[in-house]
Order: C-alpha cells, then structure tokens, then sequence
C-alpha cells in the first residue's frame, strides 16, 4: 500500500509526465524531426546543384505588368527604406549620447562604405553568375535581409549589451569630457549594428532593383523603376513618421522599451513583411535554364519545319499533349525570335552563347560559356565612357543626399532648436535637441512623400521634356532648395524646402537605373566618331553595372565621412552640412549634361 501511494502521489505523477513527455519526442522525431531534416537538406542540394528539372511556368516573364504587379515586385524596398529611415534619424543622435563626437562618429559612417565599395560590385556579378535553382536576385536579397535585420536589433540594444557586458551605467567626471558616459561594449555593439544595417541596406538594393528589371519586359522598365521609387518613398515616409512620434507617451512604447526601441521593432516586423511579400511574386528563370531554353531555341530556329514541335512558354521542354502549344491556328503562341529577343533585353549577358558550326550538313550541339568572374571584374574596370559618366552624376547625387540624410536631424537639433546632444539628461539643452530630432524626422518624412508624388509623374515628365532635362533639372532644384534652407535655418523651411530633397531622391533613384536599362536594351554603351550608336562589342552584366551604379553610395559616404566631421569642427556649425550638400548636388547637375542619353 505505501509503494502503491508513493506512485500515485507526486513523485509518481512525475515519472508518469517524464516518460509521456519521452515518448511524445520520440514519437515527433521520428516522424516529424527527421522528415523535415531530410527535406531541408535535400531542398538545399537541389539549389546548389542549380540543375534539377524546373517544373514552373515562367510565362509571366515576358508579359507586361500591372500596377499591382509591379508593387508587389518593389515591396522589399519599401522595407528598406523603413529600416533606412530608422538609421538615419536615431542613429547619429544614439552615438552622440553614448560619448562619440562628430569626428568619430563620420568616421563610424566610413567603415559600412569602406566594406560596401568593394563589395557590393562583386555580389552584383556573383548575382549574374548564380546558378541557384531559386534564381540569380532572391538568394543575395534574403541573404542581406538577414544582415538588415540583425542590425536592426543592434542600433538600439546595444547601449543594454553593453550594460550586461559590464559598461558603467552613470556619469563620470573627466576635465577634457563634461557628462559624458562610459559605454565601450556598448559603442562596440551600436558601431556594429550600424555597419550592418547601413551596409546591407544599401547593398540590398541593387538586386532588389535588378530582380525587378529581370522579371518586367522592356517596355515596362520605366513604369517598373517608377513604381519602386514610390514604394521607396513612402516607405521612407512611413518610417520617419514613426520616427517623429513620442512612443514614449504611447503604451506600445513603455512595453517595447522607449521611443528608440519602439520604432526599431515595429520597422524590423514591417521589413519582414516587405520582403516576404517580394520574394513570393514571381519566379525567377534560373540561369542554368535560361542557357538552356537559348540553346533549344536556336535548335528551333534550325528546324522550322518539325512538326509538333516542343514551345517555350516555360522555357522548357514539354510533352507533345501540352496546352501551351500550338493554338488552332497552328502558330505557337510565341515565336523563336520574340523569346529569344525577350531573354536579350530582360536578362542582357548574363551568359554568352556560341553558336554552333555546321559540320558535313549536321548541326553539331552548341556550348554555353558563362563568363567567369574574371570577366565581369574586367567589366568593372573597363567602363565605357556612358557608364564612367553616370557614375560620376551618381557620386555627386549620393554626395550631396548623404549630407541631408545623414546628418539632418542632427542638424534640425542642433542649428534650429538650438539644442546639445552631450547635455545632461533632463536639461532644457538636451530636451530642446530631442524635440528638433523629433521635427527632423518629420521634415524627413516630408521629403519621402515629395519623392513618392514625384515618382509618380517623373516617367510622364521624360515622355514630354525628354531625360536630360529631367535629371538636371531634378538636381539643381535641390540645390536651390537646399541654399535656401541653410540660410533661413527655420522650422517652416525645415518643412518646405525638405521637398526639394525627395524631387532630387526620386531623380538618382530612377534615372541613372533607366539609362543602364536603356543601354542594355539597345546593346548600346558607346557614340562613334559621328555621333552614331555603335553596338556593344564585349558582354556586360546588367545586374554588374546596377551594382556599380549602386556602389557610389558606398563612396560617397566614404568620402563624406573623413571630411565631414573635420567641416563642422571648422565651421563651428551643422549648417555647413546642408550647405555641401546644395554644392555637390550642383555638381552632379553639371556632370548630368555630359552623360550619353541616345535620344530617351
């Protein structure tokens, strides 16, 4: 009787609970656990051997887009510019409040570009050159989405890292450094957190854009690059609102941590979502398989009169009972020549086909050579002088919006609320620079919605005023606005000349992206002696030369961040920063005259 209580007492009820619990994970292993192991490793084989039969219809490839499909196509940069929001409005002022100064702080901005310039090419190349089952854009989209996201969680724990890690959570008294903080894990963790999220946020855009461009025809190229400005701008829009708001005051903000922690976990959600929602729209043709369909179209091309005779609607070869092919007519429903002209514009030299010999009357089978990554570092190099100019345009643009994004809240903080960043907690300095931080956000938010409006028209505005004019036109316009802004140093002009800046983002974010496009298109990167397109004579990379297009953010922030900090300590005033950036974006206007627009 007392062993009989004993097991149907506590201890006993334990033993019980232990051995289900044991046999329910042995159970879930073995019939789950495995299955879903073995799925995932197999999945993953298939995708690095980038040459498993490929069952999917990638008719939409070749057809035009709707609105609603090209939105789709673009969400994942409305969910960088979200996160890009949140680095540019919180981050500046976080180093400055854990005791980096403006001259170490530029030099924080130049580690991401520093990495970014050299690497951002190279990922652009590696993208022509995938071979992944899942495509040439998506894989190099989610693996910077993760580096995105990690730096998202960063920025604003790190000063809490760096707490648990052992850093001093209270003033200390230093003759040379009034009220500052001791935080050296914690400056470690946002500097990282930084550099992340700026490298990868940048970086993720070029095959974002170039995913865009890949699945969209020609004709839908300016519609398409419009529509991702759009989304672009109002996600900036969106995200510099949040910023704007005191979460402090809100109870999500209390739950989430603060005003800082509150906007960077909603954003990081909101990215998630973007990206998602982006990755699931439409398949890519692997390049395994778009090498393949151009071989078995030139085979088609070789034998017109075979009867019955496969169709490339999927890019692939089908069974002779399949509905895509031959209509009543007896005409497939898309011909050799249109495919085939189809894959050279929207998947420009990705891969190089040469043709095969006839030999004795018989076609012998053609070879495929995908260029090597020698190739395209060649490439890079050897820029024709269309594309060297355009690079030159998009270094001075990046230039002159970097001054505004980066360091315009610090501005608004500082030289029109009047405001000190290092002022101890509480204080009227500190809570003046919180305020102007906070109405920065809003003047920022201010020229994301002016960019979305303006992508709206701007492809409307090269049909009538033709390119050239647009751009230029696009840039000097910020210049002016941005002079006029130094000058007043106002709360209205903080609001209204902020528009300026959005009609300058919208013009780097599409134009120079057209006109790579445009050049793709037309096989064309060169004039002859008469002034007269001269077709292509080596093979480019589309998504190479929107990668180097692209990188010029990287240099400019470089070059913005080892002589900034120096022009503010000179200046004695964050104005100055507002009056570089008018300077730079009238060079660009310059620049942007001399660039080859072959009658776009």
């Amino acid at each position: 009787m007392e062993k009989l209580h004993e097991y149907q007492g506590i201890a006993g009820r334990l033993h019980q609970w232990r051995d289900s619990f044991k046999e329910t994970y042995n159970k879930f292993n073995e019939d789950y656990l495995n299955n879903f192991t073995e799925q995932i490793r197999s999945t993953v084989s298939s995708q690095l051997k980038g040459n498993a039969k490929a069952g999917s219809d990638f008719s939409h490839i070749y057809r035009k887009k709707s609105r609603a499909e090209l939105v789709r196509v673009s969400a994942a940069v409305m969910g960088i510019e979200f996160s890009y929001a949140a680095e540019t409005a919180f981050v500046s002022p976080t180093l400055l409040k854990i005791g980096v100064r403006h001259q170490q702080m530029t030099l924080v901005w130049a580690l991401s570009p520093l990495v970014g310039f050299f690497v951002c090419p190279i990922l652009g190349s590696l993208s022509d050159r995938c071979k992944l089952n899942m495509g040439r854009r998506r894989p190099f989209i989610i693996l910077l989405s993760i580096g995105i996201v990690i730096g998202l969680i960063l920025v604003p724990n790190g000063e809490c890292l760096g707490y648990w890690l052992g850093d001093v959570n209270q003033y200390y008294h230093d003759s040379k450094l009034k009220n500052s903080y001791s935080h050296p894990w914690g400056i470690f963790f946002t500097i990282l957190g930084t550099v992340l999220l700026d490298f990868d946020a940048d970086a993720c855009q070029s095959p974002a854009r170039a995913y865009l461009l890949d699945v969209c025809v020609p004709e839908d190229h300016a519609k398409g690059l419009s529509t991702f400005t759009v989304m672009a701008g109002l996600g900036g829009f969106f995200g510099y609102s949040m910023s704007g708001l005191n979460w402090d005051e809100t109870e999500i903000g209390r739950r989430l941590g603060g005003h800082v922690k509150a906007v960077f976990s909603i954003i990081t959600v909101i990215f998630v979502t973007c990206v998602a929602v982006t990755l699931t729209s439409f398949s890519e043709i692997p390049l395994w398989l778009l090498s393949k369909s151009q071989s078995m179209i030139y085979l088609k091309d070789q034998e017109p009169s075979k009867p019955n005779s496969e169709t490339y609607g999927t890019f692939e070869a089908k069974e002779p009972d399949s509905t895509d092919q031959q209509d009543s007519s007896g005409a497939p429903p898309h011909d050799s020549n249109e495919i085939n002209d189809i894959i050279e514009t929207s998947f420009t030299t990705s891969c190089k086909v040469e043709m095969a010999n006839k030999v004795d009357g018989s076609v012998q089978e053609k070879s495929v050579e995908i260029e090597s990554l020698h190739h395209y570092l060649l490439s890079i190099v050897n820029m024709p002088y269309s594309l060297r100019m355009i690079c030159l345009t998009n270094l001075f643009c990046w230039m002159a919006h970097v001054c505004y994004s980066l360091y315009f809240t610090d501005f608004v903080g500082e030289a029109v609320f009047k405001g000190d960043p290092n002022a101890k907690q509480g204080s009227e300095g500190q809570l003046r620079y919180e305020e102007g931080v906070r109405f920065g956000c809003l003047g920022m938010a201010m020229y994301s919605l002016s960019c979305s409006f303006y992508s709206l028209i701007i492809d409307k505005l090269i049909a009538r005023f033709r390119a050239k004019y647009v751009y230029v036109g696009g840039l000097i316009f910020y210049s002016i606005g941005m002079a006029f802004m130094a000058l007043t140093r106002a709360k209205l002009s903080v609001l209204l000349f902020s528009w300026t800046a959005g009609v300058m983002y919208s013009t780097l974010f599409t134009m120079p992206y057209l006109l790579v496009a445009h050049y793709h298109h037309l096989s064309t990167f060169d004039l002859n002696e008469n002034g007269e397109t001269r077709s292509a004579t080596s093979v480019r990379g589309l998504g190479t030369d929107i990668a180097i297009i692209s990188s010029m953010v990287f240099l400019a922030q470089f070059i913005l961040s080892l002589c900034m900090g120096t022009i503010i300590t000179s200046s004695g005033t964050t104005t100055s920063v507002i009056c570089t950036a008018s300077f730079l974006s009238f060079c660009g206007a310059l620049s942007a005259t001399k660039i080859m627009y072959l009658e776009l």
